[in-house]
């Protein structure tokens, strides 16, 4: 894994940055026209909608008070987005079976980065943990939750991740960055925080 870049610029996704955010996710939404809608919208609604409502979603939610995410930029362009906020505001996790609260206290939650093609493997993931950090923090935030894959285990040993399957991020990954895990959610997947102090 390599370290972030010092040229790395971490921002809020607001409807200032919409544009930066479109071009990052392409014509496919970042993923089969998901426009990082999944884990905000009950399954149903979901899977109702076509790629242009979900994308009408999400930069609605660009204008909210509280931006949905966070960008990574190198060299004045969007490279990387990190879907971060309140555990709440994401209402597949409550219908998750393995991703369960761990205890009563209030979380902020990262679920979902995307990095361009050209920029992976460059860091940048990294920088958009520290990011989704501070981020939290700068909004009141005293946990930070993740729930990335664990490519030690078993399943995932000596193989990497590729394109829509590392959305979650990597546990290597929140490690470097100081989270520590808390649970096992499944025999691939871990839960993960950070304690701001």
């Amino acid at each position: 894994m390599s370290e972030a870049p010092a040229t790395i610029d971490i921002q809020p996704a607001t409807s200032e940055r919409w544009d930066d955010l479109a071009e990052l996710f392409g014509p496919q939404g970042a993923c089969g026209g998901c426009w990082c809608m999944f884990w905000r919208q009950p399954h149903a609604q979901h899977h109702q909608q076509n790629a242009d409502e979900r994308r009408a979603a999400l930069q609605g939610l660009t204008s909210a008070p509280l931006p949905p995410g966070i960008l990574a930029y190198a060299g004045g362009r969007a490279v990387g987005w990190c879907a971060v906020g309140p555990r709440g505001d994401f209402a597949a996790l409550a219908r998750s079976r393995n991703l369960q609260p761990v205890d009563d206290l209030p979380v902020w939650s990262i679920v979902c980065f995307f990095v361009a093609k050209p920029a992976r493997r460059q860091g940048v993931s990294l920088a958009l943990i520290r990011g989704a950090v501070e981020f939290a923090r700068a909004h009141g935030g005293q946990i930070v939750e993740a729930y990335p894959i664990d490519l030690e285990s078993p399943r995932y040993a000596g193989r990497r991740l590729s394109g829509a399957a590392g959305y979650e991020g990597n546990a290597a990954t929140f490690r470097a960055a100081g989270f520590d895990e808390v649970k096992r959610a499944s025999a691939t997947q871990l839960i993960m925080r950070y304690a701001l102090g």
